[in-house]
């Protein structure tokens, strides 16, 4: 197994909640301090080489409009990591490519990170979270379309190098595609895709590409994976899913002590606790398959949203979102997850989140590194 350290790079010294309607898209950005946020950016830099040093991976992801995370363009983020780390695996998951109005850039971006980092780049696509439709001024139906078809011309533009190519397909259209740099790794960087849904984890086992899920707990977990092994298998890859295409990410906090970790993990919960999005900006008219919209006009509501209204570390661990506690404790929550849903050959650790300062933040990295990491890999 492997683990990477994970932070969304929030801005979390927001004006209280009951004075804005949404932390996505209409948040002002007034609140905003240039000056503070140019101090969390290099923090944040500082804790993945941490997390290097300590011997995990290093995974980013991008979002926009939103004080939740400030990387509105993680390939900038992803190239300084590129240059300032030397060994670590880079993991972006991932760029949005639905929401990308040309997928031949997003392959020389990721080209560009792959020789810059000798070959560490681990390239995640992600379709895009509901709340940034308006914002990208993009249309959320057959966005599932839009981004296979997108990566299929990435792909294609890896993939070619004797001159240029053309790419012809419903949504996007490219002429002269002959990127240069072209990636280190052949025949092109590992793929991730991060679906939080049984169906779109069957069309990642189909195509055999790495499979992230995220906060999606015991049951919700184990239906997607099983979904993934499935199609794998009737795909013809074989009968046994290597777990090195599965990954799992989750908030995760490890301390000396049981009462020490569970206040840092209780910071982390501002993940989920400070999420408050209206509805309009939830499901936009035709982001969700229509069985989920029906469901959601009937009042049903997204999982999180409803943990969120009672959060604790308590219920948060034993929903398998979360593991928190000493390093014994935190193997065996991380094992009951691992039994539960089949195996899983990633970790993706959200170990910063919120108003958890960064001290606290290098305590829980080497916490984990040197007295958890070992005893999962072991088994």
């Amino acid at each position: 197994m492997r683990a990477w350290h994970f932070s969304e790079t929030a801005y979390h010294l927001l004006p209280s909640a009951e004075t804005y309607e949404s932390i996505r898209v209409t948040l002002p950005n007034r609140h905003y301090d240039p000056r503070i946020g140019a101090d969390l950016y290099h923090r944040y830099l500082d804790e993945w080489l941490l997390a290097e040093d300590e011997g995990l991976e290093i995974m980013l992801n991008e979002h926009h409009q939103t004080a939740t995370c400030v990387d509105p363009a993680a390939p900038l983020m992803l190239a300084a990591l590129a240059r300032q780390s030397t060994r670590a695996r880079l993991l972006i998951l991932g760029n949005p490519i639905a929401n990308r109005r040309q997928p031949v850039r997003v392959a020389e971006e990721m080209a560009m990170i792959d020789v810059l980092s000798r070959g560490r780049l681990e390239a995640g696509f992600v379709r895009g979270v509901p709340y940034e439709i308006s914002p990208a001024n993009s249309n959320p139906v057959r966005m599932n379309e839009r981004e296979w078809e997108a990566l299929d011309m990435i792909i294609k533009a890896w993939t070619h190098h004797d001159g240029p190519v053309s790419f012809e397909g419903r949504f996007f259209h490219s002429r002269q595609i002959n990127i240069w740099p072209r990636p280190w790794q052949q025949p092109h960087p590992p793929i991730w895709i991060s679906t939080t849904s049984p169906a779109g984890a069957a069309r990642v086992g189909t195509h055999g590409y790495v499979q992230a899920t995220f906060l999606t707990g015991f049951d919700g977990t184990k239906r997607i994976f099983d979904a993934y092994r499935n199609a794998w298998r009737e795909a013809g890859r074989g009968e046994n899913v290597p777990n090195d295409r599965l990954a799992y990410a989750a908030l995760v906090y490890t301390g000396e002590t049981e009462s020490a970790a569970h206040a840092g993990a209780e910071k982390l919960l501002w993940y989920i606790t400070s999420n408050k999005v209206p509805p309009h900006f939830v499901a936009p008219p035709g982001y969700l398959p229509v069985d989920a919209g029906v469901r959601m006009l009937r009042g049903a509501e997204h999982p999180l949203s409803a943990f969120a209204k009672s959060a604790s570390v308590e219920a948060a661990i034993a929903a398998g979102i979360m593991m928190a506690g000493t390093p014994a404790q935190v193997e065996a929550q991380i094992r009951k997850v691992y039994d539960h849903v089949g195996g899983f050959g990633h970790l993706l650790i959200m170990g910063q989140a919120g108003f958890l300062e960064h001290d606290e933040t290098v305590a829980g990295i080497r916490m984990f590194a040197r007295e958890v990491y070992p005893r999962v890999r072991a088994w």
